[in-house]
Parts: C-alpha cells; sequence; structure tokens
C-alpha cells in the first residue's frame, strides 16, 4: 500500500493540484483515474490483516501491545482521511463539474498537498515500524 501512496503522492497529486480547477476532471470516476475503488480495496484489505495480526499475536504481550498502539495510530490517520482528505476529493470533483463553485482554490489544493505529505509518512512511520515486531515474532520461532 505505501508504494501506491508514495506513486499518487508523488505524482498524481501535483498533476490535479497544479492547474486547479483544470486538472480536477483527472479526479472524476469515467473521465480520470478512479482511485475510489482501489483505495476502498486495499485499506478494508490491510484492515483487515492488520486486526488478524493482533489475534494471532494476542498472546505475546510486547508484540501485542506495539499492534495495538500502531493500529490506534493507523486508526487515527484512517479518521483524519475519511473527515478531511476524502470530504475535500468529493469537493473537488464537485469542481471539476461545476468550477463556478471553486473559492480559495489555490489555498485548499495546497494545503491538502502539504497535509498528505504529512499523512504519507505517518503511514510509512507506521509500516517501518511493523519491521521489529515481524523480526521479533521469527526469532520467537527459532
Amino acid at each position: 500500500m505505501n508504494g501506491a501512496q508514495i506513486f499518487e503522492t508523488l505524482v498524481f497529486v501535483p498533476k490535479w493540484t497544479e492547474s486547479a480547477p483544470e486538472n480536477f476532471k483527472l479526479l472524476l470516476d469515467g473521465k480520470g483515474a478512479s482511485l475510489k475503488v482501489f483505495w476502498i480495496i486495499f485499506h478494508s484489505l490491510h484492515e483487515i490483516a492488520f486486526i488478524l495480526a493482533i489475534i494471532f499475536c494476542w498472546r505475546i504481550d510486547p508484540v501485542r501491545n506495539w499492534l495495538l498502539l500502531l493500529f490506534a495510530a493507523h486508526f487515527a490517520v484512517r479518521a483524519w482521511t475519511l473527515s478531511y482528505f476524502a470530504p475535500n476529493i468529493i469537493d473537488f470533483q464537485k469542481i471539476a463539474e461545476n468550477p463556478s463553485l471553486a473559492k480559495d482554490l489555490a489555498k485548499r489544493t495546497s494545503l491538502w498537498q502539504t497535509l498528505n505529505y504529512i499523512r504519507v509518512i505517518i503511514f510509512l512511520v507506521i509500516s517501518c515500524a511493523l519491521i521489529p515486531l515481524c523480526i521479533k515474532l521469527f526469532s520467537l520461532r527459532a
């Protein structure tokens, strides 16, 4: 998932933010790159895998505790995504269909892009923090 986030952040987001609202058409389903279904499926699979990892590691205290902490951080960023990023993308899609709705676009897209960098970095940190837990689990088997 991190690869898709990095690609989207470095390639796709700069493209639609650089010339708003003209490039907002890239966000429209059927007219651009529909990423909604992709992200819904992959986030769902990722979260199911995360919950299964917690269940399977429940009796391994240090691993369980770190997984719970990382899942809480992941959940907080997902809540931020659903409360800020998704509604703004929906607004940008509406603006693509009706440019007269555009207000403060330069400021809004710049803020969205900057906060997205922070969001992706947090997701990367969470993913990297899982590596020591995997190493710990593999060392328990030996």
